[in-house]
Order: C-alpha cells, then sequence, then structure tokens
C-alpha cells in the first residue's frame, strides 16, 4: 500500500473519533485493576474489539452517508473518502465488512473468557454499527444516535470490560460508564452542530434538526455536568478516595469548549472542536481512570 492510499484510509478511519474506543475500555480496566482481577490478554483483546468496532462503523458510515446522499459539496466537516471519491463505494462497502468481521473473530475470545453473554454483547455492538447509518431504520438518521452512543460507549463498553475481567457486573462500572458515554456523546452532538444545516437538506433527522441548534447546545453542557458529577457522586455514595475527582483538573479546558460551542458564528471552527471534544475525553479518561485505581 503506498503511502498515498495508507493516508487516505487513515483519514476515512477518522482516527480523531477513536478516543470513543479507548476511553471505556480504559475505565472498565481501571475498575478490573483496582479489584485484582485485570486480565491483561482479555483486556487488550476488549481494546482491538473496540477500534475495530468503531473504525468499522466509521467506514459504514463514510458508506451509508454517501448512498444517502448526505455527503455534497456544501459538506464543511471533514473530508470523507467515499464522496470525494478516493475510495469507490464497493471498497468502502468490502473494508467494512472485513473489519467487521475481524472483530466479530478476535472477539470470539472474549466469548470463550466471559461466556454467551459476551457473544450478544458483540453481535449487538456490530449491529448497531452498521445500523446507525444503514438500514431501513438507520438510528443516526431518525435522532437515536445519541441514545445508542450513550448506551454502547457507556454502559455496554464500560461494563463488558470490567466482566470480562471479574466475571461481574459491578455497580462501580455502572457509574463509571456514565462520564464515558456523556463525553462520547458531546463528540457527536459537534459533529450534529456542524452538520445541522446539511442534513436539513439531506434528510437526516438528528436531534439538531428536530430540536434546533439550542437543543444541541443545552445537550452539550448537559452532558460536560454530568461528565463532572459523577465522580463525586462515586465520592459521597462509594466512599471512594479524594483522587476520584481528579477529571476536575480539565473543567476549564471543558468550559472553553462549551463556550466555542455556544459562541461560535462560522460552523468551520467546530472541526477543530470536535477534535478537541475527543482530546478532552482522553484527558477525562486517562485522570478518572488514576483516581479509580488511586
Amino acid at each position: 500500500m503506498s503511502s498515498s492510499n495508507f493516508k487516505v484510509w487513515l483519514s476515512a478511519a477518522r482516527p480523531q473519533t477513536l478516543a470513543a474506543a479507548f476511553v471505556p475500555v480504559l475505565i472498565g480496566a481501571s475498575i478490573a485493576y483496582k479489584q485484582d482481577s485485570l486480565q491483561w490478554d482479555a483486556t487488550l483483546v476488549a481494546m482491538f474489539c473496540a477500534f475495530a468496532i468503531q473504525i468499522g462503523t466509521n467506514f459504514a458510515n463514510d458508506y451509508f452517508d454517501f448512498v444517502k446522499g448526505s455527503d455534497t459539496e456544501e459538506r464543511i466537516g471533514f473530508e470523507r473518502a467515499t464522496a470525494s471519491g478516493l475510495i469507490s463505494p464497493q471498497t468502502m462497502l468490502r473494508a467494512t465488512i472485513i473489519t467487521m468481521f475481524i472483530a466479530f473473530l478476535a472477539g470470539l475470545y472474549l466469548v470463550w473468557v466471559g461466556g454467551w453473554i459476551i457473544l450478544w454483547i458483540g453481535l449487538l455492538s456490530l449491529l448497531f454499527g452498521i445500523m446507525y447509518t444503514g438500514g431501513p431504520f438507520p438510528l443516526g438518521y431518525n435522532g437515536l444516535g445519541d441514545l445508542f452512543v450513550f448506551m454502547f460507549f457507556g454502559f455496554v463498553a464500560v461494563m463488558g470490560t470490567t466482566y470480562i475481567n471479574t466475571l461481574e457486573w459491578m455497580e462501580t462500572a455502572f457509574w463509571a460508564s456514565v462520564p464515558v458515554g456523556a463525553l462520547c456523546v458531546n463528540i457527536l452532538v459537534v459533529n450534529n452542530l456542524r452538520d445541522v444545516e446539511q442534513d436539513k437538506v439531506s434528510g437526516k433527522k438528528t436531534l439538531g434538526v428536530l430540536f434546533g441548534e439550542k437543543a444541541l447546545k443545552i445537550e452539550y453542557l448537559a452532558m460536560i455536568g454530568l461528565a463532572y458529577l459523577t465522580p463525586l457522586y462515586l465520592y459521597y455514595a462509594f466512599d471512594s478516595s479524594i483522587f476520584i475527582i481528579l477529571p476536575f483538573l480539565t473543567l476549564p479546558y471543558a468550559w472553553k469548549l462549551n463556550n466555542v460551542i455556544w459562541a461560535h458564528e462560522d460552523k468551520r471552527v467546530l472541526n477543530e472542536t470536535l477534535e478537541k471534544t475527543a482530546k478532552l475525553m482522553v484527558f477525562f479518561g486517562f485522570l478518572f481512570s488514576a483516581g479509580i485505581i488511586l
């Protein structure tokens, strides 16, 4: 593969969104480590599967958005490989299938470790990764994207990672899933806020199209509030150490991003805000992980 082709595929994988795959596994593994139950083999396989599913979902979005006519020349977001003609639709579809199949094969090891419940979780993750923009009722086109992102990148990913290490469904893992899901949703919120006008034209009914840009701005602020209130809840309700509030070190950065969301005039600036929102999730994730362990 030439360097130019590699760059095209790397761009299509959307590395700026991969925090959504990394952070949930990191948090789930940290909870397992705190319980002296961390299994490195299962955790690394879970991380690989998370990346593969996220990349496969991104490939699927690239393909289905092109097929449905959502990606046009008026697009102000990151360049899409299929819409720009850099990768043919047939090749992108094959890449989607291959990537998801690789995730499935790797996930069989997790099924061996964690049992049949992990198989169902994996199959649903693959299915909804496709259904986000594909199928007869695409979730992202019908105002359900935010809900499923919160569920799968929050509860499913964090609690699932904890389970394959401890073989227990833990209440602390449930609550630790909340800020992860919330910050992941905010990556989607920025994306939808940036694309709201084009989504209206293409018939993509995101929450921004259904309820307006102000609703997305409120959602972004609410998700930030949810993310930072959860460590406080863990501190008081679960007698966690004071280190659990380490993520508050990132609060000024989060507030700065929120100000951009509310005050921006040019939608193009939201491309940078999207990347910074993903970085916020990583910074928060590392500090939250450290707080859980300490």
